[in-house]
């Protein structure tokens, strides 16, 4: 079976940001784990290209809306992959194919007798591209994201029938696994309760946009075009576009992770949609939280945007993603804070795990000949890295298939204290000077060498750029495709060649800017 995984698509009307980034390495981190657990791997990012946000920026530049989304795409497709980003697919809403989903699903729907001519009115935030719920005696709204105010709309639009699938929706939402983590479920669940309205799917005067088959002068809202990419990335396998092929090709999602200001799209409305064009729904929805910086939103008016651009040129990919999966809790608001981001880059990854590393690797070069020490493995498995090592496995694998990073990051920085711990309590640089203590060292040796493959190989998804570095250093090259043959004890060659230590992570300065 398929794990599909998606992060949102992102909309086009500025280069990605800061917390874009988070969100695709959060995925890229969860598919890398569903890729070693042995499973065929989906991983779906993309862009939203249509709405009158974009066409505004576009006429703001002196462009088409057409350059404008290929300019900002491509800048999307340059940055995923200098971050390394795994995605298999890279949907692009302005496709042909795209539009004749989008054309097939609207049918469907509309045979459904789901969609109906109605009149729209209120404020509507064009950032947001929806209609925000407002104080009657508020005559100058604003919205609470963007800051910017509200317009007034009036006019005649194509309505969703939502409110005929809130029995289908109560009973959607209360399943424990499909709203994570529990607090956003209980935000959906209160929402609902309110009772749901139908909602507007088409815009008029609004030319950015995919014309509504026999609705002349509608096109689609970006969000009804939107939320169906993950349709049209789900067949773009080189066959038929057919929503029919759907299942053939894995649907529905595994999970859909976004930021918890979409949640409400993809919990509610895009359940519904899908029922009523007779598909099933994902299997789980998760919404994270907001970055901001120094306890502060960021916003270009502040000054204190940062650009993942230029993170990944100072400090690189290990760094950023170590502190952003490590220091924040997925799934809760979380604060980037550059001291707290070069104390835990220094502490965790150059002295935690890069010195327990290279002072073993140093020892057993000196001491064995440049070589992994001579140990009868079985000897070693009753030691108490051995034990903790399994443990730490395990745990790190459930909390990876539940999107608990922090968890998975503790983890691994905690076997890896303990075998530092463990080394200092042994003190094999004393035992070595007594010639009867020589097969005992070894095996301290062996032991804390074996726990940092493994220590290694958990960091692979998380960091694998610095996995593939500590690997090398133990002289560990066997391809890891499915790691479970790869997470026991006692892998680790003995007597094989080690090479000279070098730090496997420079330590950072505390950046005077960002």
């Amino acid at each position: 079976m398929t794990f599909i995984l998606t992060t949102p698509l992102y909309y086009v009307n500025d280069k990605a940001h800061l917390g874009s980034t988070y969100t695709t390495l959060a995925c890229d981190t969860l598919a890398r784990f569903h890729r070693l657990e042995g499973r065929d791997v989906l991983f779906i990012t993309g862009v939203d290209e249509h709405g009158q946000k974009i066409q505004r920026t576009a006429e703001a530049k002196g462009v088409t809306p057409q350059t404008h989304c290929d300019e900002i795409s491509n800048e999307y497709l340059q940055l995923w992959e200098n971050w390394q980003i795994t995605n298999d697919r890279f949907i692009r809403t302005t496709n042909i194919a795209h539009k004749e989903l989008v054309e097939e699903f609207f049918n469907k729907v509309h045979a459904s007798g789901d969609i109906y001519v109605g009149h729209q009115k209120g404020w509507y935030c064009v950032g947001c591209e929806e209609y925000k719920d407002v104080h009657q005696e508020d005559t100058k709204p604003s919205c609470p994201i963007h800051l910017k105010n509200l317009e007034w709309r009036d006019e005649e639009n194509l309505f969703f029938r939502l409110s005929r699938y809130q029995a289908q929706i109560e009973e959607l939402i209360i399943r424990k696994d499909f709203i994570l983590p529990i607090n956003r479920r209980n935000e959906v669940k209160n929402f609902v309760a309110q009772g749901l309205n139908d909602f507007s799917i088409s815009r008029v005067n609004v030319p950015w946009g995919i014309p509504v088959p026999n609705y002349q002068g509608h096109t689609f809202y970006v969000w009804f075009d939107a939320l169906l990419g993950y349709l049209s990335a789900s067949l773009d396998d080189g066959g038929s576009n057919k929503i029919s092929r759907l299942s053939k090709v894995g649907w529905p999602a595994s999970v859909h992770v976004i930021g918890k200001d979409i949640l409400r799209f993809h919990a509610v409305y895009w359940p519904a949609m899908l029922l009523s064009a007779g598909l099933s729904v994902p299997q789980r929805v998760y919404g994270h939280g907001f970055l901001t910086r120094e306890g502060n939103k960021m916003g270009k008016s502040l000054g204190n945007v940062i650009d993942p651009e230029i993170l990944l040129e100072k400090y690189g990919n290990d760094p950023v993603r170590w502190y952003l999966l490590r220091d924040i809790e997925f799934g809760q608001d979380g604060d980037f804070q550059v001291q707290r981001f070069t104390d835990l880059v220094n502490n965790d990854l150059a002295n935690t795990i890069g010195n327990m590393l290279n002072r073993t690797c140093s020892m057993s070069r000196k001491w064995f000949n440049n070589s992994i020490p001579e140990v009868v493995i079985d000897s070693t498995r009753d030691n108490i890295m051995a034990s903790t090592a399994i443990e730490t496995i395990n745990n790190v694998r459930a909390n990876y298939n539940i999107l608990n990073f922090q968890a998975v990051s503790e983890q691994i920085l905690s076997l890896a204290k303990k075998a530092n711990v463990f080394l200092n309590d042994k003190a094999p640089w004393k035992l070595i000077k007594e010639e009867d203590n020589t097969q005992n060292v070894s095996e301290i040796i062996y032991s804390i060498l074996e726990t940092s493959r493994i220590v290694g190989i958990l960091l692979q998804p998380l960091v694998p750029n610095l996995s593939k570095r500590i690997l090398i250093q133990l002289s560990y090259d066997e391809e890891i495709v499915n790691w479970e043959t790869h997470l026991l004890w006692g892998i680790l060659e003995p007597g094989k060649q080690l090479p000279v230590p070098e730090p496997v992570i420079p330590k950072i300065d505390l950046p005077e800017t960002i």
